[in-house]
């Protein structure tokens, strides 16, 4: 079985996202719609769907990001599994209805996010740690859509994390990176204004031992939702 991948840049990928799908033998391929826009996505056949992060806003009006959004919508209507990571939870959002807006500061570096009631019995985060240290690079957040489930919250920011139905999670906060994720992300051009407003670049290696575990419980039962009959 096989997940596609919708990526918006070439550096927010799978991470240690790629590692918790391989575990439990679920393929994976790239779907790069800000390279190639008329690229096929077969969603029907896919066994989940998987939208990373980026630097742009859900917003943006643009021909690809419209046609992502019209996607995941019939995604979501058609019961597929669906994951969205910071953007990707945005874009979830939006697709169902919620306002994306901008944040009321950038959340960006290490710091903890608190699980609500409904979390405790969720397919991803039951049996987390209150609160667990986690990696955040976002300046937009969303209302929750109707009928979610809230998941997650920070001191920065209301909306986390969320669920639809049984088998759509939206996750505002970045599980999936690694030492050297942060890093690049710090010295990519697109991300200099944000690095400029931080006092300093956020260590990359702080917390990345509890998030590699993290990230392999978390994605990992994604994985078993989704190979799930």
């Amino acid at each position: 079985m096989e997940a596609l991948v919708f990526r918006h840049v070439p550096f927010e990928h799978l991470g240690l996202i790629a590692g918790a799908l391989k575990n439990h033998g679920l393929r994976y391929r790239y779907v790069d719609w800000f390279a190639d826009p008329e690229a096929p996505a077969p969603w029907q056949e896919a066994g989940g769907l998987i939208f990373m992060g980026g630097p742009m806003s859900a917003n943006d009006d643009l021909p690809w990001l419209r046609r992502e959004l019209r996607l995941i919508e019939a995604a979501c209507q058609a019961g597929k599994p669906v994951l969205g990571v910071c953007l990707g939870a945005q874009l979830i959002a939006k697709a169902a209805g919620a306002r994306v807006y901008p944040n009321a500061v950038k959340e960006i570096g290490w710091g903890p996010v608190y699980w609500t009631e409904a979390a405790s019995c969720d397919w991803l985060f039951r049996g987390l740690r209150q609160p667990e240290t986690v990696f955040h690079w976002h300046g937009e957040t969303f209302d929750l859509p109707a009928g979610a489930e809230w998941l997650a919250y920070s001191e920065h920011c209301r909306h986390q994390a969320f669920r639809l139905g049984d088998s759509v999670w939206g996750i505002q906060f970045h599980l999936e990176v690694t030492p050297e994720m942060i890093a690049d992300w710090c010295s990519e051009e697109e991300n200099r204004t944000d690095i400029a407003t931080l006092p300093v670049p956020p260590d990359p290696y702080a917390h990345s031992e509890r998030l590699e575990e993290l990230a392999s419980l978390v994605f990992g039962r994604w994985a078993e939702r989704v190979l799930a009959p």
